[in-house]
């Protein structure tokens, strides 16, 4: 337990990329923290993490970190910043063999070829951005990293393949951009509607849906199936279960935190899911479950249903307070831009009670031009609790 961790405050590209892969090959495993970040919430970070160095772009710095040094375990490559349930920054840790499974398990499952490009376009703080790096460092090949996600980037990118979230498929696709000249689509952190798979794959992309979080090493069920080596389950409680070599080893300084999400072999996720024909269907996160007059409403299964309505672009479900049901079932719908009209309320509590209870119908209609985004590229569902139009 003496190996010596660094917080690589460094914008994406080739110093970031050469940290990833020494810290692979044994040398000072990394915590990359995105430079743009406020001062103060940097400072905050770098408490939590008790680094023994912070990588700037202006060179090492020495840190002495307020509790003393805690160095991390030899095994440990990689370490990324996430947030507990009470906000409080965690840092999940990631050995080097753990992360070179998942890579090894992805350029297999997409049918990568020895020295495939890949382009790096989302941010390198989170387990997506590193793992397009690691993917690129396991198939030997340099990548191309782009400081923020272009359409233009993915177009000149040819044939490289590339890693993205939802919104960011939806901007390609208005682009114009040809998605047969791209490489795999690797498409993950949040849920994506029936109509843009639809729609990608009619203009040629090749795509694969992805399952998976920090604690996985980024995706690790991909269309419904394991990776190889990784095994999924649903618990008793509905939750989502997941095991393999492609696990994180803990959670740094929070041994407690640690114990909690495991079980036996088991990470025990805080999603909602069914196995289908031995395939997984992700259901929804478990505190988007909406209490709704006494029925509990999982929010994921209602924004799926009315993302098959042909006049919805994007959706997102949420619950707001309401002083007679507890909280009132909230669509917050972008219209499809070609579509006669935009959807209705009433349409749309139809087509959610084809498949679902009616008390999970939406009771409240929010139609926006954008959803509000995190800078992961996920929804921001903590303003679409509040109206934003």
């Amino acid at each position: 337990m003496d190996r010596p961790l660094h917080a690589a405050v460094l914008p994406s590209g080739p110093r970031l990329l050469r940290a990833l892969a020494d810290a692979l090959d044994g040398g000072p495993a990394i915590c990359p923290l995105s430079p743009d970040l406020p001062a103060p919430a940097l400072r905050g970070l770098l408490d939590a993490l008790a680094p023994d160095a912070v990588e700037t772009p202006d060179g090492p710095v020495p840190h002495t970190p307020r509790g003393g040094r805690a160095p991390v375990a030899d095994g440990t490559a990689v370490l990324i910043a996430t947030s507990g349930s009470t906000g409080a920054p965690k840092f999940v840790e990631l050995a080097g063999d753990a992360l070179r499974h998942s890579a090894a398990g992805t350029l297999a499952r997409i049918g990568a070829a020895p020295g495939d490009r890949w382009l790096c376009c989302v941010p390198t703080s989170h387990i997506s951005g590193v793992q397009v790096l690691v993917r690129s460092l396991v198939a030997g090949s340099d990548p191309v990293i782009a400081p923020r996600f272009d359409p233009a980037d993915v177009a000149r990118a040819d044939g490289a393949h590339v890693s993205l979230v939802p919104t960011q498929l939806r901007r390609l696709l208005d682009a114009g951009t040809d998605l047969s000249r791209t490489g795999a689509i690797v498409l993950g952190g949040a849920a994506a509607a029936p109509g843009l798979l639809a729609e990608a794959r009619a203009r040629g992309a090749r795509v694969f849906t992805t399952y998976g979080m920090s604690e996985t090493s980024g995706g690790c069920v991909y269309d419904g199936t394991p990776l190889p080596g990784m095994r999924v389950a649903v618990g008793d409680d509905g939750r989502i279960r997941l095991a393999g070599p492609s696990l994180f080893t803990g959670y740094r300084l929070r041994p407690a935190d640690t114990a909690a999400a495991m079980d036996g072999e088991w990470f025990v996720t805080s999603d909602l899911g069914a196995l289908e024909d031995g395939r997984l269907r992700v259901r929804g996160r478990v505190d988007d479950v909406i209490n709704t007059g006494g029925e509990k409403v999982v929010a994921g299964e209602v924004a799926a249903a009315l993302s098959r309505h042909p006049a919805v672009r994007d959706v997102v479900v949420v619950g707001r307070p309401d002083p007679e049901w507890g909280e009132r079932v909230t669509a917050v719908v972008v219209p499809s831009p070609g579509a006669a009209a935009p959807p209705g309320l009433r349409e749309l509590r139809a087509l959610v009670r084809e498949t679902l209870p009616a008390y999970a119908a939406p009771h409240e209609l929010e139609l926006v031009e954008a959803l509000p985004l995190l800078p992961s590229g996920k929804p921001d569902r903590a303003r679409l609790v509040t109206s934003i139009s």
